[in-house]
């Protein structure tokens, strides 16, 4: 079992910056894919990034060139640093975490609470 711990959400005006943690523990050695998403009332939880197993990166196309994901294996932690954000990056942002030991064919995702974003102007 994987828990989940976000960290890093706060109050910031338009243009500023914000460094979000994600921090996983428990059976850590069964994590697979680590992602940050992000929900706005009355909106569909989305992606804004994620990076794999492997290693590959994926970015929503409204994050990219502002946000940056990066993932320390070694410490079980994903970041995400986001720059020059917009009042439509307030969300809560949740970070996922892919358990691959569940089963033998099935992928169980480990959500944390979240932590709010909010972007004034």
């Amino acid at each position: 079992q994987v828990q989940v711990v976000e960290s890093g959400g706060g109050l910031v005006q338009a243009g500023g910056s914000l460094r979000l943690s994600c921090a996983a523990s428990g059976d850590t050695i069964c994590i697979s894919n680590m992602g940050w998403y992000r929900q706005a009332p009355g909106k569909e939880r989305e992606l804004v990034a994620a990076i794999s197993g492997n290693g590959n990166t994926q970015y929503a196309d409204s994050a990219k060139g502002r946000f940056t994901a990066s993932r320390d294996n070694a410490e079980n932690t994903l970041n995400l640093q986001m720059n020059n954000l917009k009042p439509e990056d307030t969300a809560v942002y949740y970070c996922k975490v892919g358990d691959r030991c569940y089963s033998d064919d099935l992928i169980f995702d480990s959500w944390g609470r979240g932590t709010q974003v909010t972007v004034s102007s």
